[in-house]
C-alpha cells in the first residue's frame, strides 16, 4: 500500500545512516519531560539538530497541511524528516511502535485518534512530555502526566461532487435514499482509522445514539450497506476523483484540503442530524530513536507557527482560543475556517468504550 540487490544495498545504507544516536545527550532527552528538564529550549534545539533526523508515520502531505508543516520544520532546524506509510491508520501507527522498537525506522512520534493514544499510554508505549505551551491546551484535551495531548480537529462532514450528485445530501438520513446507490464511502475500517470511527459515531448521534452509545451508528451503516449505498472501500481523494465514491463522509478540513483542491465541483456540508467533532492526538514514542528531535517537533507543532499552519489547512488547532486572545492568529486563515455548529467533545473514556463496542460489532453486523 504504501525492487533487488541494489534496493537491499540502499536499505542497508539507510539503516546505518539512521542509526539512533548514542551518548549522554541522547539518554537525557529520552527521559526529559519538558524542555526545561533537559536544559532549556536552546539545548533541545542543539541536541535535535545534532541528531538531524525525525521519523514520522501516517502523515499524508495534504492532511491538515502536514506537507507545509514538515517543510517549515526542516527549513528552520535542518532536520531531515522520514515519513513512513503516509496513508496508514492510527492502528498501524501504534503497531509500528511495537514491531519497530529498537530499529532505526521506529517512529519518533505519532498522530493518532485519541482512543489509540489512551491505549498506547496504558501499555507503556509513550513518553510523557509537556510542551512550553502546555497551559494553553485545555485540561480535557491532554493527559495530566503528558503522555498525550490533542492537536487539531474538525467536524465530520458529507462531501460530494456536484457533477454526479444532482440532489445534494444534507443529512445521514438523506444518504439512505435510493438515489445515492453505490455512492457513499468512509475512510477505511472504523476499528483501525480514526476518521472512519468518527463517521460511525456521527451516524450514531444522528440515529438516537450518544457519545457512549455507538451501536445505532453500526446499525445505520448496516442498513446503508444493505440498501447498496455504502461502498466498503478506503474512500478518499482518489476514489472521489475516479467516481468510486462520489460521496465521502470524512473530516471537513480533509474534504476541503485534499479533495476540493483537486475537484472544484466538490462540495462539503456538515450533516444536519449528526454533529460530531473531535481532535487528533500527539504523542512521543518511549523508545524514539531521535528523542530530542521528537520533542522539538512537538514544541514546533504547539508553537504559534505550527498552530497557524494547521489553521491554514482548515483544521482547528487546539490552541485557537489562546492564539486569538494573544493576537497571534493568522486572521486570513481564521476567516477561511469552515463555520461550525456547537458541539460537546467526547471524553477519552467515552471513546475507549465506543472503540471496544465497535471492535466486537463492525465486521459482524455491517458487511457480513
Amino acid at each position: 500500500m504504501r525492487r533487488v540487490v541494489v534496493a537491499l544495498v540502499a536499505c542497508l545504507g539507510l539503516t546505518l545512516a539512521l542509526a539512533a544516536p548514542v551518548g549522554a545527550a541522547h539518554t537525557k532527552w529520552a527521559t526529559a519531560q519538558s524542555a526545561s528538564a533537559g536544559g532549556g529550549m536552546q539545548a533541545l534545539v542543539k541536541a535535535a539538530e545534532a541528531e538531524g533526523q525525525l521519523n514520522v508515520i501516517a502523515l499524508p502531505p495534504g492532511w491538515a497541511n502536514y506537507g507545509a508543516i514538515e517543510k517549515a520544520f526542516t527549513a528552520r532546524y535542518h532536520i531531515k524528516i522520514t515519513s513512513d506509510n503516509p496513508t496508514g491508520s492510527s492502528a498501524q501507527e501504534i503497531e509500528a511502535l511495537k514491531t519497530l522498537k529498537g530499529q532505526a525506522r521506529d517512529p519518533d512520534v505519532v498522530d493518532v485518534s485519541n482512543s489509540f493514544a489512551v491505549t498506547a499510554a496504558k501499555t507503556g508505549l509513550l513518553a510523557p512530555y509537556k510542551v512550553a505551551e502546555w497551559s494553553t491546551v485545555p485540561s480535557t484535551a491532554k493527559a495530566a502526566n503528558g503522555d498525550w495531548y490533542d492537536d487539531y480537529g474538525g467536524f465530520v462532514a458529507i462531501g460530494y461532487t456536484s457533477k454526479k450528485v444532482k440532489n445534494p445530501p444534507t443529512s445521514f438520513k438523506d444518504l439512505l435514499k435510493s438515489t445515492y446507490h453505490g455512492m457513499v464511502g468512509i475512510d477505511g475500517t472504523p476499528t483501525e482509522t480514526g476518521s472512519a470511527f468518527a463517521a460511525v459515531l456521527a451516524a450514531s448521534l444522528a440515529n438516537g445514539g450518544s457519545l457512549t452509545n455507538i451501536a445505532p451508528g453500526v446499525q445505520y451503516f448496516h442498513k446503508l450497506y444493505s440498501e447498496g449505498n455504502f461502498v466498503p472501500v478506503e474512500a478518499g481523494p482518489s476514489t472521489a476523483e475516479d467516481g468510486t465514491t462520489p460521496i465521502v463522509i470524512w473530516w471537513d478540513y480533509l474534504e476541503e484540503g485534499t479533495i476540493s483542491s483537486k475537484l472544484p465541483s466538490w462540495k462539503v456540508v456538515i450533516p444536519t442530524d449528526g454533529h460530531y467533532a473531535a481532535f487528533y492526538t500527539q504523542a512521543i514514542n518511549k523508545t524514539a530513536p531521535h528523542p530530542a528531535a521528537a520533542r522539538l517537533w512537538e514544541e514546533f507543532l504547539y508553537s504559534k507557527t505550527g498552530q497557524n499552519l494547521w489553521l491554514k489547512g482548515k483544521a482547528e488547532p487546539i490552541e485557537l482560543t489562546a492564539l486569538v486572545k494573544k493576537g497571534t492568529v493568522t486572521k486570513s486563515a481564521l476567516k477561511a475556517l469552515p463555520p461550525s455548529p456547537p458541539v460537546v467533545l467526547a471524553t477519552a473514556a467515552q471513546l475507549a468504550k465506543d472503540s471496544t463496542v465497535l471492535a466486537h460489532t463492525w465486521s459482524v453486523k455491517v458487511t457480513s
